[in-house]
């Protein structure tokens, strides 16, 4: 698990395989104290495994799964990633919770200067469209963001100055992709819904609450 606070950029050092499988090597530009072999790590986002550490850097299994699902397909040496080590129980959760898990590959759309800030609309896929809620949580590239506005297949997000310093948001272009991952409370309270299944704990489906995610939308959730 993950909170979204990104705690360095890693320089990608070298590339192993194919489309369908790749191993990457990335050097964190700040080393990890005390690194694992087996921790989690999320490179833009999407949860990798260190399998082993070389120095300072580490070498990440990518399946095809993976590279299918993700932007990291696009990684080549000498490109440059969010780095985040996976939580412990001490961590403060400065941002929200994060899975690691990407839900698609959403695409910057336009970018414009509001004061200090930058104003970023992306574009998602359309199925995406009910996880999505305005004030509400998203990940992007592992980055945890407030969605300004939302709409059923776009949103915006406004990024300080020194979220644009340590991250690689800075770097973001109209054409961009980007990895997203929706807030993951949402997703199980939009399944609960949909299956029927909020009320009687999965034994069997239930009769019709009136519960519906635009009942939750209105009421904050």
């Amino acid at each position: 698990m993950f909170t979204g606070l990104i705690q360095c950029l890693g320089d990608v050092v070298s590339r192993r395989g194919s489309n369908r499988e790749a191993r990457f090597t990335i050097l964190p530009r700040v080393p990890f104290p005390a690194p694992e072999i087996g921790e989690s790590i999320a490179v833009n986002g999407a949860c990798l495994t260190a399998e082993r550490y070389e120095g300072a850097a580490f070498t990440a299994y990518a399946s095809g799964e993976t590279l299918s699902a993700t932007t990291l397909s696009s990684l080549r040496p000498g490109g440059v990633v969010n780095l985040e080590r996976a939580v412990s129980l001490s961590t403060r959760l400065g941002g929200h919770i994060v899975s690691g898990h990407v839900d698609c590959v959403a695409t910057v759309a336009a970018v414009a200067k509001r004061g200090d800030s930058t104003v970023f609309r992306l574009d998602f896929p359309r199925a995406m469209g009910h996880l999505v809620v305005p004030k509400g949580s998203v990940a992007l590239d592992g980055v945890s963001l407030t969605i300004n506005e939302c709409g059923a297949d776009y949103l915006t997000v406004n990024i300080i100055p020194e979220t644009m310093g340590v991250t690689t948001l800075s770097s973001w272009k109209p054409g961009a992709l980007v990895n997203m991952e929706t807030d993951i409370i949402g997703k199980y309270v939009a399944r609960m819904v949909e299956t029927g299944y909020a009320n009687n704990a999965g034994n069997a489906p239930a009769e019709p609450s009136g519960l519906t995610v635009d009942f939750l939308r209105q009421h904050g959730f």
